[in-house]
């Protein structure tokens, strides 16, 4: 056989391959490869446990067995645990999602592995694999009706934020971001691709639904999440018109709000406490200039001032947390709203917590942990800096105050808002979800501020922000990939409706044609 005749069809079939290669492709791969060359290659890149590892552990079925784990907390990154191999005493300290992923991991690493120690990068792995998928549905949303070269811009800057490792390495750890992370991208994909009518729409609003339900599930304090989407889901109802489809809509949104009440409802005592007590020492009295009158207008006695700053973990603790005077005397005395009706009448007050808690607003990891094993060599607390240039500049350049935050939302807001009014008057429901959508992930980080600083106070705040700077990302990306497809920058001008995309919500633009920009 002639060598040309076998040239044609082999460069033929690479151009075929290379069609296949979509924007969406593309941010997936370049995500899977960075993230297993960060976490799944020495030196291993993971998250050391800041005390918190336990809650979700024991009632899971594993155990510290490193002798010198205590002295490892807060340092070091620990892939191993030991798996019980008799009865487990240990009931669960917390209702999680995460608890499904763990159990799943388990049987995955008993099955692979050993039957008694557990790898954590068995874990990750499953993490890895749902991140990827989510990542793919994300970008194959925002990108489906650009040209090539555009979506392709859209995927580096993709693969530039989502593959940071300041968000994968908490896959190598027993956080709950892990799932909040995995999920978040879900749910947002899942509701822009209704928006754009790609895919099976009872496909993605499963996807939507179970989504939603996972992460308000996986932390306890992300129970606002299922009641503010729940809310906005509603007006997906009239995207379609068969009663099927609006009766499911309904049910979801019922049962997302259902979900987000019976999260809350289920806090333990324990964490009631806890939080309570950080939303006093290190919130209220912490911004008052007299703490003692902060106190007398809960009907709080004014010696508790001896409190302020001080944490519930404190080895040396002024009092004992868990003593029956203070539960009578103080706990007692204040809950969530009481304190969040004391900022509202101090002002001043609130303005300086919400200042403080914008200080860590864009932290996608915190300096708090560490980052490799102790057999590595390096310091105590040490951080990976490995494909870190987007946490890094974002934690550096974003504007520390919650006045910034404000006119983020405003700006963003304008520019979905003429879009919204042309879909609205013309009756086109599904054209409405891109800007509904961006005001309710807003809502979502928004609660994740407010419940830590009101809940909480300040203690741990990085961590507990950690639903707003996710929010932040997504709707950041968006909006730039947004004006990436549009090619606001270009002098050419094209329409917004063109007889090849009939179907095209409002306010959208067209999917390209060959050698066309969109």
């Amino acid at each position: 056989m002639d060598d040309n005749t076998m040239k044609i069809p082999l460069r033929r079939g690479l151009i075929s391959v290379n069609l296949t290669v979509t924007p969406a492709l593309t941010a997936a791969i370049g995500v899977l490869i960075i993230t297993v060359f960060a976490l799944f290659t020495a030196p291993y890149v993971g998250m050391a446990d800041n005390g918190d590892f336990f809650r979700i552990i024991y009632s899971n079925g594993l155990y510290f067995n490193l002798p010198d784990y205590d002295s490892q907390y807060f340092g070091y990154f620990v892939k191993q645990f030991g798996i019980y191999q008799y009865y487990n005493e240990n009931s669960s300290m917390l209702v999680s999602s995460q608890s499904l992923f763990i159990k799943l991991a388990i049987g995955v690493n008993k099955l692979f592995f050993s039957k008694e120690v557990f790898d954590i990068r068995f874990q990750a792995a499953i993490y890895l694999i749902l991140y990827v998928a989510a990542v793919y549905l994300l970008i194959e949303a925002v990108t489906c009706r650009m040209s090539r070269r555009r979506g392709m811009v859209t995927a580096v800057i993709a693969i530039v934020i989502f593959g940071d490792t300041g968000y994968t390495a908490y896959f190598n750890s027993f956080f709950g971001e892990s799932i909040v992370m995995i999920t978040m991208l879900f749910m947002f994909a899942s509701w822009l691709l209704l928006y754009r009518g790609r895919y099976n729409d009872y496909a993605m609003l499963a996807v939507f639904l179970i989504s939603t339900l996972i992460l308000t599930t996986s932390k306890q304090q992300n129970a606002p999440v299922g009641m503010v989407i729940s809310l906005f889901a509603l007006s997906l109802i009239w995207i379609r018109k068969e009663r099927l489809f609006r009766w499911l809509t309904i049910a979801a949104a019922a049962l997302m709000m259902i979900t987000g009440v019976a999260t809350y409802l289920n806090i333990s005592k324990e964490f009631v406490n806890i939080n309570q007590y950080h939303a006093m020492t290190r919130g209220v009295m912490m911004q008052s200039d007299n703490p003692e009158t902060a106190l007398k207008s809960f009907g709080i006695n004014e010696q508790y001032a001896i409190l302020r700053e001080n944490t519930y973990y404190d080895q040396y603790g002024t009092v004992d947390v868990k003593s029956d005077i203070l539960e009578k005397d103080f706990y007692s005395q204040y809950g969530f709203v009481s304190v969040l009706k004391y900022y509202l009448a101090n002002p001043a007050q609130m303005g300086s917590i919400l200042d403080t808690a914008a200080k860590s607003a864009y932290t996608i990891k915190p300096a708090a942990m560490g980052n490799y094993e102790k057999a590595v060599g390096k310091e105590f607390r040490a951080q990976s800096h490995f494909f870190t240039l987007y946490s890094m500049l974002k934690e550096k350049l974003a504007p520390r105050t919650f006045a910034f935050i404000l006119l983020w939302m405003a700006v963003i807001i304008g520019i979905f808002t003429p879009s919204f009014v042309t879909a609205a008057k013309a009756g086109n429901f599904r054209g409405l979800q891109r800007l509904l959508l961006i005001i309710a992930t807003m809502l979502v980080g928004l609660s994740g501020i407010f419940v830590s600083i009101i809940g909480a106070g300040d203690a741990d705040i990085a961590k507990h922000e950690f639903l707003f700077t996710l929010s932040f990302d997504l709707v950041t990306f968006f909006t730039v990939s947004s004006v990436i497809g549009r090619g606001l920058f270009l002098k050419k001008k094209i329409s917004t409706a063109t007889p090849a995309s009939p179907a095209a919500p409002a306010g959208e633009y067209p999917v390209a044609e060959k050698g066309v920009s969109a």
